[in-house]
């Protein structure tokens, strides 16, 4: 049903609009921008592949935000695994092996897992 239609948002709830910001735009990397005033603000952040994520306060529960995965075309997963664990990620997964390339899962400060996922054909 949902083939056909194209994922424009990735929503996270967080319990540190600061932090959250600061991880997603100095670790990451990302374009982040605060929308809105006091307790109605959240924050965006456009991708290249045209999907934004979204972060809004809240209570942050196991299960009720979804993983993504960033690919690396240009491939360092090392160096990016180790500049986010620099900014204060966790690491889940260390770099292995994954169907045609390699992975690494970490966690951000409030727990949410990111992926990051590059080709054999790229140097680590």
């Amino acid at each position: 049903m949902l083939t056909k239609h194209k994922i424009t948002n990735i929503f996270y709830w967080v319990t540190d609009l600061d932090r959250t910001e600061a991880f997603w735009r100095d670790a990451v990397g990302l374009d982040v921008q605060r929308v809105g005033e006091g307790e109605e603000s959240f924050l965006t952040a456009p991708t290249a592949g045209g999907v934004d994520l979204l972060f809004f306060p809240g209570e942050v529960k196991a299960g009720n935000c979804p993983m993504i995965v960033f690919d690396l075309p240009e491939g360092g997963i090392d160096a990016m695994v180790d500049a986010l664990l620099a900014k204060g990620a966790a690491l889940m997964t260390p770099v292995s092996h994954a169907p045609g390339g390699w992975s690494a899962e970490l966690t951000d400060p409030d727990g949410h897992v990111l992926s990051l996922y590059q080709e054999d054909t790229q140097p680590r």
